[in-house]
């Protein structure tokens, strides 16, 4: 089983939508285990205090290394804190969460998530404890709470049994740095609300799968090309 232990100030936040919807059914059938951590449990006084002023001064509070040590720490019993288990710091000066990583996240036996609160997270409790320190994009949240489960929904769906359909993940956004193809559906004629009569491109609906897989894939790349020069650079470097 998938394991997941989420370190936060707000463990009533977990599920979640992680109870709704694939996850929330992969959950329910035992395909994966969610572990909500409090971590002002640690904390060492009776006010349960978790954070204090920084050192040299400056806006906001961080959180206390010698309780969020102690919380990590704690998570070893659960089988999910050790060298094998990814521990994730979500931050927004961390790396890009990405497609990829998802997917060797959902090939590992779980990971330990830390959200983090106020201005940050006191930098010596992210090296004693090796986390990784990942974002979710160039935006700022009140906390981690809302990353992890982004995080955590991106690795769940890639689970075995998860999807319905496993080959449909293959075609979706980001695999092979490519995004993903227009999507119709009936009816094959629709008149949106400007009145203007839009119909399914006759490809799709003649039946040659060799055809529609390439238009497909010139679709993928072209929307990759205007909407993501970014990812289009990066698949196809400059000579």
């Amino acid at each position: 089983m998938w394991q997941v232990t989420a370190l936060t100030l707000f463990p009533e936040m977990f599920p979640g939508p992680l109870g709704e919807s694939l996850a929330g059914k992969a959950l329910k059938e035992g395909l994966w285990s969610l572990e909500a951590v409090d971590i002002r449990r640690f904390a060492k006084d009776r006010h349960g205090t978790v954070d204090d002023a920084p050192f040299g001064g400056g806006a906001g509070m961080v959180m206390k290394p010698d309780v969020l040590s102690a919380a990590i720490a704690a998570s070893a019993p659960t089988g999910v804190e050790g060298p094998r288990v990814p521990k994730l710091l979500m931050s927004p000066r961390g790396a890009p969460f990405s497609q990829a990583r998802a997917r060797e996240l959902a090939a590992g036996p779980g990971v330990l998530l830390v959200c983090g609160r106020f201005e940050g997270v006191d930098e010596r409790v992210i090296e004693a404890h090796a986390l990784e320190e990942v974002s979710v994009g160039d935006f700022v949240l009140s906390g981690g709470e809302i990353a992890a489960m982004a995080v955590i929904d991106g690795c769940v769906r890639l689970l075995p049994g998860v999807m319905g359909e496993p080959a449909s993940a293959s075609e979706e956004s980001f695999e092979n740095g490519l995004l993903e193809y227009p999507h119709y559906t009936r009816p094959a004629s629709w008149a949106g609300p400007d009145g203007i009569d839009r119909r399914v491109p006759e490809i799709l609906v003649s039946g040659h799968h060799g055809k529609v897989a390439e238009w497909r894939m010139e679709q993928r790349k072209e929307i990759t090309r205007r909407r993501r020069p970014d990812l289009w650079a990066r698949r196809t470097p400059a000579k």
